[in-house]
């Protein structure tokens, strides 16, 4: 439990202790792959870091010996192809075990991370080359996206090294090195946003920023040595960043990590998460739908302990469900590309189904509204971080080259999330949905999460978007764009069906008076709906 030497005291009665107390201590010069990976190479060299597994079954573990001195050995070999500090390094390495060696090597050097999904395709990877001005590229060569790359950097300087390239070379390079001094504030990783509004914008982490994740890793999935935790995201995600390596190796967890190729499987997550013992878990809503779906209790699950819920509110029927399948109650945490978990559900905070939780020790969060004021309990408002304090461990350091957009988010004495909750009057936070996706229908402001909740305990419906639409009679009003389960059909009759359901169910006011079903929604590459997308269209359709 490595934490606690960056905390001001190694234990917490409750959660106002825990709040006064719990802020990390950040020293000057800290570097997480030296100062952690290093250090607990030495205390406890033999300890698993990293317990990875694939879908053909195979397997490899990394000690903490083995990861410090491979991540030595692949910084040394980096720097004689000219990789220094400042570099910014685009990663496309999909869930391979070598992301997180190359991660540590990229820090003792003081690089600039910036991992990518290997979804991109070259008009994507055009775009970050020449935003984020990089030269090196390190890339797990899937078939694919090697090619797209090289048509992304052609006619530029980039150098593209491959992992079978690094396996092989930096056995040459020896295992030890000099550390190589950096400041806590200087940039240490960048993620290009999923962008659901516009282009990608590019969010810049300092040094400091994995101890942010104490609170995400130890306070809300509540880690320590003895888990195997498993985050379910792709490298080129921040969600790995928050469930895959620094938090829960500052817990002292083992990190396991499922790389597939393929279409996710739900029955293959359950045996790899059965067979290799998975402790404790964390997903997006729709992955515990499908392991339900999946029928979970088929598989032993009797070491998980643990589980915790990111990306959107779990709505509350699944949350039943999943606690009745495994006796485990999913704690929501909610947070940002931008931002270590700010809310959430932890030891001393009793989840309750569809709620965000409470705020994270450092992060002062008020609900504001249009007029900048806060909103009494039950009003919606604009989820802001109050600066007046300073700035917690874990906030970005800015929009990367976007002065612009960094004057839109931080603004009198705030960090302004653009997402948009409800407090009750218990201190719990409730989701409601972005600015722009908010619905203000006779006279009403609407959450679409709301609604969504409702239509996904309906049989038929498999996924669903509720956004505002126009109406010639009513104004704006409630939709609902629906994929629908196999053996359901689209009809007029199931339309007034599930509207039904939603008014038996919830106010009358929240019920779509528009249902359109679709093959499939449009979402972004990180799996998140694109609801203005949906507005766009309907609003060309009008015109």
């Amino acid at each position: 439990m490595f934490y606690k030497n960056f905390l001001k005291k190694p234990k917490f009665d409750n959660y106002k202790d825990y709040i006064e107390n719990a802020t990390p201590i950040v020293p000057g010069n800290f570097n997480f792959a030296y100062d952690v990976v290093d250090k607990m190479a030495i205390e406890t060299p033999d300890k698993i870091a990293l317990l990875w597994t694939d879908d053909t079954d195979a397997k490899i573990k990394l000690s903490y010996k083995k990861l410090s001195e491979m991540s030595n050995a692949a910084a040394n070999f980096l720097t004689s192809r000219g990789i220094k500090h400042g570099s910014p390094v685009l990663l496309f390495l999909r869930r391979r075990w070598e992301y997180w060696v190359l991660m540590m090597a990229l820090h003792k050097i003081g690089a600039v991370a910036i991992p990518s999904t290997n979804m991109l395709r070259a008009h994507d990877i055009k775009y970050r080359i020449d935003e984020a001005e990089v030269k090196n590229i390190i890339v797990f060569d899937d078939g694919n996206i090697i090619k797209e790359i090289k048509q992304a950097a052609m006619d530029k300087d980039v150098q593209i090294i491959t992992t079978t390239e690094l396996i092989s070379e930096m056995e040459k390079f020896p295992n030890t090195m000099e550390r190589i001094l950096n400041e806590a504030t200087d940039t240490m990783i960048i993620y290009f946003t999923s962008g659901t509004t516009g282009m990608p914008k590019m969010v810049a982490h300092d040094f400091s920023y994995p101890l942010g994740h104490i609170n995400t890793a130890v306070f809300w999935h509540g880690l320590d040595d003895s888990d195997i935790h498993f985050t379910l995201a792709e490298s080129g995600w921040a969600k790995c960043s928050w469930g895959k390596m620094y938090g829960q190796w500052l817990a002292g967890a083992t990190v396991f990590v499922y790389d597939f190729s393929g279409a996710f499987s739900p029955h293959n997550l359950c045996r790899v998460m059965s067979e290799n013992k998975v402790t404790s878990f964390c997903a997006p809503p729709t992955a515990y739908k499908l392991l339900i779906r999946e029928h979970i209790d088929k598989f032993d699950m009797s070491n998980i302990k643990k589980s915790s819920v990111a990306g959107e509110a779990l709505n509350p029927e699944t949350f039943a469900k999943y606690y009745e399948l495994t006796g485990v109650k999913p704690r929501d945490g909610f947070g940002q590309s931008e931002t270590c978990v700010m809310l959430f559900s932890n030891e001393w905070i009793e989840p309750k189904p569809g709620s965000m939780g409470m705020p994270a020790a450092g992060w002062n969060i008020e609900l504001l509204g249009e007029d900048g004021n806060p909103v009494p309990n039950g009003e919606p408002g604009e989820i802001c971080l109050s600066l007046k304090n300073g700035r917690p461990v874990g906030l970005f350091r800015g929009y990367h080259k976007n002065e612009e957009k960094n004057a839109a988010a931080f603004r009198n004495g705030y960090y302004h999330t653009g997402d948009v909750a409800r407090r009750d009057e218990n201190g719990y936070f409730w989701f409601i949905g972005r600015n722009d996706d908010l619905i203000k229908a006779s006279g009403y402001r609407i959450s679409p999460f709301e609604v969504e909740s409702v239509l996904l305990e309906h049989p038929s419906v498999k996924e669903v978007a509720v956004t505002a639409a126009e109406s010639e009679i009513r104004g704006t009003v409630v939709k609902a764009t629906i994929v629908l389960c196999n053996g359901f059909s689209a009809s007029p009759e199931l339309a007034g069906t599930l509207c039904d359901f939603v008014k038996s169910r919830t106010a009358p006011y929240k019920c779509p008076r528009i249902v359109n079903f679709v093959e499939s929604l449009p979402m972004t590459i990180s799996g998140k709906i694109k609801r203005a997308e949906i507005r766009k269209a309907d609003a060309a359709k009008k015109n």
